[in-house]
């Protein structure tokens, strides 16, 4: 790959949530772009290590990175040592989430608690200690992965819902507050993506969903690792407090 085509070259970028699914598509789009990629994970070192070895397979260079980011104090440990060790932290993918639904009548109070512990108390845990490093840089990138169900909401999922919306509207208040230190802060919301979770859907479901979709088909992971890609590329450093969609016209 030329040096053209490696906008990341020497930055240091850590993504939340990277052994799987959208997540691992991020890490692996940002080694290729040329960043040292650290990948969290929280328990599955089998499949954080296999995305380590396809990024350096592909000559990029990354490392593990666990720590759980629904705990009140292992980020902060688990980043500022990242930042000691590397020198630097110039980009944070904010990529790590769970879904625990259910519906509101039958809806337990600790998977309301621990969804949002882990997708919005932990999103901005990872922000918190990130920016200390990127303010004295003078530079940074923050994107948050939040979901269309921010925005359409979904039977079901009052508390993921819920904390995705947070989310974005994290988002565009760090996006002012960071500002002044050139950090950016931007989110990104998929729509129906084929990931493990979409392929584990009943037929109908899935045939259900595709019927909603103007494109008439899933999204890939590469699509939305392309756009978070965009969001922390040296193109779009004037692009803060954005949530782009990536859902294939299914609300807009």
């Amino acid at each position: 790959m030329s040096i053209e085509a490696r906008p990341l070259e020497g930055q240091v970028a850590l993504v939340t949530g990277a052994s799987r699914g959208i997540g691992r598509a991020v890490a692996r789009a940002l080694a290729q772009r040329g960043a040292f990629v650290a990948i969290n994970y929280r328990t599955d070192v089998d499949a954080a290590r296999s995305c380590l070895a396809e990024i350096e397979e592909a000559g990029g260079q990354g490392g593990l990175c666990p720590f759980d980011v629904g705990d009140a104090e292992a980020p902060a440990n688990a980043i500022a040592a990242l930042a000691k060790e590397q020198g630097r932290l110039d980009i944070l993918v904010n990529n790590a989430g769970i879904t625990r639904d259910g519906l509101l009548l039958r809806y337990r109070e600790e998977d309301w608690q621990r969804t949002l512990e882990v997708n919005l108390g932990g999103a901005f845990r990872c922000s918190r200690v990130a920016a200390r490093t990127m303010a004295r840089a003078r530079y940074g990138r923050i994107v948050n992965l939040s979901s269309v169900v921010a925005s359409m909401g979904n039977a079901g999922q009052a508390a993921y819902a819920a904390t995705k919306a947070g989310l974005e509207g994290m988002t565009r208040a760090l996006a002012r507050e960071l500002a002044s230190r050139s950090i950016t802060v931007n989110a990104v919301a998929p729509g129906f993506i084929d990931t493990e979770m979409t392929a584990a859907l009943p037929e109908e479901a899935r045939a259900a969903y595709l019927a909603m979709i103007p494109l008439g088909r899933l999204g890939s992971t590469p699509e939305v690792a392309a756009a978070v890609g965009f969001l922390v590329s040296p193109e779009a450093s004037y692009v803060t407090g954005h949530v782009l969609a990536v859902n294939g016209g299914l609300y807009t």
